[in-house]
Formats: C-alpha cells, structure tokens, sequence
C-alpha cells in the first residue's frame, strides 16, 4: 500500500478494529486470543490505553490498519507497570501487511523516551517475522509450545530492537 497516513485511533476506529482483530481470532494463530471481542469490550479496550500506550490506525487505499503498543510487564497488583520495565513496550500490528514499514514506530517510541522495543508472535506468523526483521528487529527468544489454539500447540518468538 502507498501513500499510508497514520494516526491515534478514536472511538470510531473500534467497529473496524474488532472486525480486523476478531477475523485473526477466529481463523488464525495471528492472535492467541480464543474468543472474539464484543464491540463494547473493544471500546472498553480502546479507551482504557494510555498516552504512552496507544492504538494507531493507518489507514491507505481504502483500507484501515490498526497497530498497539502495550507495557512489557505489567504489574497485576497494582495499576501501570512495573517501574523497571517503563523504558520498554511491545508492539503489534493487525492487519497492517506491507504498510506497516511507514509505520512510525520508532520514532513514536523515541519520542516517549523508551529504550527497548518487542515484537511478540506465533512462530507460524512468518510474514510478521519477516517484517519486523525489515523493520530492525533481531530474534532474542523461541519458547517451545507455550500457546494451545485449534488443539495445537504453538511456539512464540520474541524479536527485539534497541532504540
């Protein structure tokens, strides 16, 4: 896709959000999520991220991309995260194909003072491997059958790029 403009995603975004998001947990090992979201548990979603962790929504030719960044570790006893963690965030993307290179991912990141960025993904997610190899990222981690979906078990990969 050419031509791709990017920004925060609003209430609006969520219906296509949860119908790009809910066709990958359905029909894929895009997602590790078993069950699709209600629209009001996507607004719930949407409204409950923060500055530093946002949704982002691209949007070329026609067709909307969305893409999230979400804390490394979060602390479950307590809201926010960890405070050793801060300088860090994952980063995903739901059908963002071959405009997610335009994504401003790093320089969103730098501009938020983080560090370290991780990309998380089913090991049979090679298109999304191979991305973020384009985008900079080094693989650091393969855990063996973590994930069970569609009565398999899934490996995850962890990709990692320093900023």
């Amino acid at each position: 896709m050419s031509d791709c403009s990017i920004r925060l995603a609003t209430p609006n975004d969520a219906g296509i959000i949860n119908d790009i998001q809910n066709h990958y947990v359905l029909t894929s090992t895009a997602t590790f999520y078993t069950e699709a979201l209600t629209l009001e548990e996507r607004l719930a979603w949407l409204r409950n991220r923060s500055p530093a962790h946002p949704v982002t929504v691209a949007q070329a030719e026609g067709a909307s991309l969305a893409g999230a960044r979400s804390r490394f570790s979060e602390d479950g006893a307590r809201t926010g995260i960890r405070p050793s963690f801060r300088f860090t965030f994952i980063t995903s993307g739901t059908g963002a194909g071959s405009a997610a290179p335009s994504w401003p991912i790093s320089s969103h990141a730098r501009g938020l003072q983080y560090h370290a960025l991780v990309g998380e993904c089913c090991s049979e997610s090679t298109s999304v491997i191979a991305l973020l190899e384009a985008l900079g990222f080094d693989r650091v981690a393969r855990f063996r059958e973590v994930g069970r979906k569609f009565d398999r078990w899934l490996d995850v990969v962890f990709l990692e790029r320093l900023l």
